[in-house]
């Protein structure tokens, strides 16, 4: 079966006209930073296209599904009906389940996203799958599901960063950047709001903040933004009353929130593992899992729609209406369990809009708790909603700025941004020093990968042991004797021999100058001068693991070993791998920094 790089290439080469095209395209590209510009543009208009499309699409579900009145949000209405929720969550509950169960059953990949392609894969999506996810988001949402359909937004506009700069096949920093861009733009055009969506690109999905991306990543955020304003004339703003005069007390309080928001956003990421594990340990079919999850959120809407949807009435509901704490700390445990139900279970979505509405409820219950215990410390309760939706947004999502802007950008206020601002930085580092992950990268972490953030380390994935070793190394039997052995290995020969065992495996490493030395004053055998019998290498391992495994073992070269047989099959030396880790790393900096 020919691969589609091969297929592609076959295609231009009956179509020399398009391939000369696409050349001159690519050199422009690589040579000219503004038709990289142009590029972004571009791919920022369809993300936004895309996104107005599937906002439109939820919201006729809804009005229809639920009966909502004209003009009010889903999770805003006063009360949905049983025979709405339960037959609506189910249903789409097992067209997810019937998809998941068609994936596994033909083996086909999870669908990966922008996040692990930045960091694992160099920019390359599959847009076909990234279809899927959208379309399974825009299901789970339209339905009332308890996700955001920000996750979906932002898998379609970097897909089409992606399979535009496949096409043009652009280098590797490049594609990411373009899958940056897409995700970038999406998030832009949701909110109306380019610095969010811009910041959105650098933080969370490229990992990593470079002058060089600046140009391609704002212009593609902003083209998104104005393009959702031309064809879609309400985009979704926070209303909030005026802020009050900052004090320096509010920084204090600020920061007490922050670590509230940073245990509650672990909490949340944590929780959502343990439910998808409780989940797996029942046997239930993928089929009807999803059933789970609807059953919980259909039954929690009865008490409150609040937790349908990503919550964009609720927040605005919420954020006008004086509840008692009592009441809003129930709505934040309920809709936190309809989350957890929801994606645990596999509805499709995400956090993003969810963390803001919870970080609003969390922030009027801390300025609610402050005044009645504390009213000299309390600051304005907006003020505390508004850092609520920033800090908690930020523990989550993964970005600090991102979520701060996307507060101040859109209440339209700049006049609390550094205490925001300070306060959503100080969440972030203590999520990331007790925790370590967001809620991508966590879930990313349970499927066994091994990555922090989007920063691109694709390329140690890349840099195997397999491909960097020795082949066919110098071997003897571990049972010969001193005099044996050094007649099969002279001096000014081998410098080490790998002993085998009777079967074939390792059995450690002996120098050949050593062996000589030990010859020559007395008899014995070459196993009693074998090392690091127990410290090897794979051919699949990487760079990085393998450095790791150098320093433990304190050798100059280490033997490659096959799992299956145990034979060996090539060696290393940590010069030779030392100096290609560092080119490598030198090569992934300067590509960062855009030089």
């Amino acid at each position: 079966m020919s691969s589609p790089e091969s297929s592609e290439t076959a295609d231009l080469s009956k179509n020399p006209l398009l391939a000369r095209m696409l050349g001159r395209v690519r050199s422009s590209l690589r040579a000219n930073e503004f038709a990289l510009v142009a590029v972004a543009a571009l791919i920022g208009c369809l993300a936004a296209v895309c996104v107005v499309a599937m906002t439109q699409t939820a919201i006729f579900f809804h009005e229809k599904i639920y009966d909502l009145p004209f003009d009010v949000r889903l999770s805003a209405a006063a009360s949905v009906s049983p025979w709405a929720a339960f037959p609506t969550l189910i249903t789409a509950g097992l067209i997810l389940g019937a998809m998941e169960t068609r994936r596994r059953k033909k083996k086909i990949r999870a669908a990966i996203d922008p996040v692990e392609a930045n960091a694992l894969r160099g920019g390359r999506m599959s847009f076909r799958d990234s279809v899927v996810v959208s379309l399974q988001t825009l299901i789970s949402n339209s339905a009332g599901a308890s996700v955001g359909l920000e996750a979906g937004y932002a898998q379609i506009g970097a897909a089409f960063g992606s399979a535009l700069g496949q096409k043009l096949r652009l280098r590797r920093n490049d594609l990411r950047l373009l899958v940056g861009a897409g995700a970038g733009a999406a998030i832009a055009g949701a909110f109306n709001a380019p610095l969010t969506g811009a910041f959105y690109a650098f933080e969370v999905v490229l990992g990593s903040y470079a002058i060089s991306g600046a140009a391609p990543i704002f212009t593609a955020a902003i083209a998104g933004m104005l393009t959702t304003r031309l064809i879609f004339t309400a985009p979704y703003q926070i209303e909030t009353p005026p802020l009050q005069a900052l004090s320096w007390s509010s920084y204090v309080a600020l920061i007490g929130l922050a670590a509230l928001a940073a245990g509650l956003g672990i909490l949340a990421m944590r929780a959502a593992g343990l439910a998808e594990k409780a989940l797996e340990a029942t046997k239930l079919p993928p089929l009807f899992r999803p059933v789970i999850g609807a059953l919980i959120v259909a039954s929690l809407a009865i008490y409150t729609p609040q937790v349908l949807g990503a919550g964009h009435g609720a927040l605005a509901l919420d954020v006008a209406t004086n509840f008692p704490a009592a009441i809003l700390l129930a709505f934040l445990g309920m809709k936190l369990v309809a989350c957890l139900a929801s994606l645990a279970s596999g509805f499709r979505g995400g956090l993003f809009f969810a963390s803001l509405l919870m970080g609003a409820l969390l922030g009027k219950i801390y300025a609610l708790g402050l005044t009645a215990l504390a009213p000299s410390l309390a600051p304005d309760p907006t003020l505390c909603m508004l850092a609520g939706m920033a800090t908690l947004g930020a523990v989550i999502v993964g970005g600090p700025l991102t979520l701060a802007f996307l507060v101040l950008e859109g209440v339209s206020d700049f006049s609390a941004a550094s205490a925001i601002i300070a306060a959503t930085i100080a969440a972030n580092l203590i999520a990331r020093t007790t925790f370590g992950y967001s809620f991508s990268t966590w879930r990313l972490h349970l499927r066994g990968e091994s990555i922090r953030s989007a920063n691109d380390i694709g390329w140690i994935e890349e840099l195997k042991i397999g491909k960097l070793m020795r082949s066919a190394p110098p071997v003897a039997p571990d049972w010969i004797d001193l005099d044996a052995f050094c007649e099969l290995f002279p001096p000014g020969g081998e410098q080490y021999v790998a002993l085998v065992d009777r079967n074939g495996r390792y059995a450690g490493l002996v120098t050949t100058a050593e062996a000589h030395a030990c010859a020559r004053d007395r008899e014995g055998w070459a196993k009693n001068l074998a090392r690091h019998a127990h410290i090897v290498l794979s051919p699949d391992m990487n760079a990085k693991t393998a450095m790791t495994l150098f320093d433990k073992a304190e050798a100059d070269l280490l033997v490659v070993v096959a799992p299956e047989t145990g034979e060996p099959v090539g060696i290393v030396t940590e010069t030779f791998l030392a100096r290609r880790y560092a080119e490598k790393a030198d090569a992934a900096a300067r590509n960062a920094m855009g030089i």
